[in-house]
């Protein structure tokens, strides 16, 4: 009996000596601030980094903010006061959040921009996105192949729509794709009837579709009373279903007039669905699984002592300084290549889409 209370008590010993190990497995917290869960990429990209963070041991803390700036920045706030190590803030206005950025820096936790550049700090260390520019470039090309303006038909008539001009993506988006349209343009094979280019006249704020859609309603009002609109450069798939709905309401769908050219992105499952019924034409999928893998991976670098990989150290000027980047590439989809894309990646199920 003696000899098997030595062992217990061995073996209780043995075991209290390991509880600090299985606690260092703990990490620290991760805080994850997101803009708004009324796009479902935002709803994807904050799960995805759950799940990756998790999986490398650390706890996570995530908030989205409803699209409101003082809610993001009391989270934020938030977030600091209960101890986090790293920031991945996704930005509803990139030049909000100097301010709670310098409390949090001050407190040695570790920034990292997540798809939206933060502007006019030195606080951000890293910024994990897409290459925005390409994004711009791969719509508007996807217009030229659909017009067949390398063929040399034309003219058509086309309406541009930008992003909202608090998201820096927003104007890479559009100069992207006006490295491509303004030479058609310039040569007349595209027509901007309603002369409104430029993100000062195209942007539509919070990437609003409701917005986006009542001006279209104005343009078709104003411009295409006896003309027909034969592409829509659209930035974003939230912003295509508003473009779509005004255009359904004046008789576009039907087979003596069918849709313009109607580009997106972000390959949300209701574009998809219009896509695969011909409404919308094509959208820009960015994966946002590696785009975690890619952020996660910045930060347990930062963490460890090491310095992150990047492979962008001269595009992102945030004003104050170059933040430095790493750019994942964005692909178009359209009815040709959907399903290789979306689905044997395993990103959507084909039930998911139909």
């Amino acid at each position: 009996m003696n000899r098997r209370k030595v062992l217990v008590g061995s073996l209780l010993v043995g075991m209290m000596g390991c509880l600090p190990f299985a606690q260092a497995a703990d990490k620290g917290l991760i805080g994850i601030s997101m803009p708004t869960k009324s796009s479902a990429r935002w709803i994807s990209d904050g799960a995805n980094m759950v799940k990756v963070f998790t999986a490398k041991g650390y706890k996570t803390d995530l908030q989205y903010a409803d699209d409101d700036i003082p809610n993001q920045l009391a989270q934020i706030e938030n977030l600091v006061t209960k101890g986090v190590k790293v920031l991945v803030v996704a930005a509803i206005d990139g030049t909000t959040l100097s301010d709670v950025l310098k409390k949090a820096a001050d407190k040695g936790v570790k920034i990292i921009a997540y798809d939206r550049l933060i502007k006019g700090t030195k606080n951000v260390d890293y910024y994990a996105t897409f290459d925005n520019f390409q994004v711009g470039v791969l719509q508007a090309s996807s217009i030229v192949n659909a017009l067949d303006l390398k063929g040399g038909k034309g003219p058509f008539n086309i309406e541009l729509f930008g992003g909202s001009p608090d998201d820096n993506n927003a104007f890479f988006f559009y100069n992207g794709a006006m490295s491509v349209l303004k030479p058609y343009m310039d040569k007349g094979k595209l027509v901007v009837l309603s002369k409104q280019m430029g993100m000062d006249k195209v942007g539509t704020l919070r990437w609003d579709g409701a917005v986006a859609q009542a001006r279209m309603d104005n343009l078709l009002s104003a411009f295409y009373g006896n003309a027909r609109v034969d592409a829509v450069l659209s930035p974003y798939d939230g912003l295509s279903i508003g473009i779509l709905s005004s255009l359904k309401g004046v008789g576009y769908g039907s087979p003596k007039q069918p849709f313009p050219i109607v580009t997106g992105q972000d390959a949300e499952v209701a574009s998809i669905k219009s896509m695969l019924r011909g409404e919308q034409y094509s959208t820009v999928f960015k994966d946002t699984r590696e785009l975690a893998n890619v952020t996660v991976d910045m930060a347990d670098a930062m963490l460890s002592g090491k310095k992150p990989v990047v492979n962008d150290t001269k595009t992102y000027n945030n004003g104050i300084k170059i933040v430095p980047s790493y750019l994942l590439k964005p692909v178009s989809v359209d009815k040709s290549n959907w399903k290789k894309i979306l689905v044997d990646s395993g990103y959507y199920t084909e039930d998911q889409l139909k």
